[in-house]
């Protein structure tokens, strides 16, 4: 169960504007997550197009990434965000997280494997880091809004796996979210925002969150966490341990990470909450406790995961786990 109560609808573009799906055949704030936004700031400070801290500098678009690799292979789509031209393909290039020893030198392919769509008016849509081997177009075909482009995949200069979608009008890259170009102003006032996005596209802005959440018998690895989110749904009497773990995203200095587990009758076992020292694009964080009997009482038990922002709730998780 979850909530995601900070989300942003913004009103459609007027219907002379040029329109655009959702870019990911996932749900946003559910199975998938918008992490890094276009930077709008011009100095060498990052801004996101509300003048939040989800960019970083230089940043040409959107990030739209899973939760861990598991989903990943299990395949997600990237679809065009409008009906164009397919103008460049690229494909062939390994799924490998830059910066690891196996990653392979990119000599100025950071996109990774990737589709260019040029639409009317001067606009076009760029897709990058989709995975080896799947990409399902080629150039000169035609696309409708929706056709499946490839999957979401890490290759190129990426560390988790995403879609990045820059958009562009002539020359000059232009932020959905405000349909202004990367040397604007950001707006801290969202309702004047009038963005790309069409009103079905189900595409929010998301000030942060949780991407994915567990309960293990044991402290889990942050590489296991971005590998698999573990979790197990059962677990036996005689677990050394208890921990609920989180994985959070969007994080800002002074966000609170409250993290609770509770046993079957409702009682708090382990706790913690954690006051972000900066801000951080992820953030992982885990609390449990020790087997102090003979065995764990059977029951269902509770994990709760909270990301606080000047004491309001921006996103909640809920996970179970039962003892028999």
């Amino acid at each position: 169960m979850r909530t995601f109560a900070a989300a942003i609808i913004f009103a459609a573009a007027p219907a002379s504007a040029f329109e655009m799906i959702s870019p990911v055949d996932c749900t946003l704030g559910e199975t998938c997550f918008i992490q890094q936004y276009t930077d709008l700031d011009t100095g060498p400070e990052a801004r996101d197009p509300f003048c939040g801290p989800r960019s970083y500098d230089g940043h040409q678009g959107t990030d739209f990434r899973l939760p861990d690799l598991a989903a990943m292979r299990e395949g997600v789509a990237v679809v065009a965000a409008a009906p164009g031209t397919v103008r460049a393909t690229r494909d062939g290039m390994p799924d490998v997280a830059f910066g690891t020893p196996d990653a392979p030198d990119l000599n100025g392919k950071d996109c990774g494997n990737g589709v260019l769509i040029v639409h009317e008016q001067g606009w076009s849509t760029q897709y990058c880091h989709l995975r080896k081997g799947s990409i399902a177009v080629k150039d000169g075909d035609q696309v409708a809004a929706g056709a499946v482009l490839g999957l979401i995949g890490l290759s190129g200069r990426t560390q988790f796996p995403h879609l990045h979608l820059t958009v562009r009008r002539q020359d000059d890259v232009i932020d959905p979210f405000i349909a202004e170009p990367m040397d604007s102003t950001c707006r801290a006032d969202q309702q004047d925002a009038a963005p790309l996005w069409s009103a079905e596209s189900g595409v929010t802005f998301q000030p942060g969150g949780v991407l994915s959440v567990g309960i293990l018998p044991r402290l889990p690895g942050y590489e296991e966490i971005q590998a698999t989110s573990p979790h197990e749904p059962e677990l036996d009497p005689f677990s050394d341990a208890l921990v609920v773990w989180g994985h959070f995203f969007g994080i800002e200095q002074a966000d609170r990470l409250n993290l609770i587990l509770t046993d079957p009758t409702g009682q708090v076992i382990a706790e913690e909450s954690y006051e972000m020292p900066r801000n951080r694009a992820v953030q992982f964080r885990a609390v449990g406790r020790k087997r102090s009997g003979a065995e764990w009482p059977q029951g269902t038990y509770t994990g709760q995961i909270n990301l606080l922002r000047g004491g309001e709730v921006i996103d909640q998780r809920r996970i179970e786990t039962a003892i028999r």
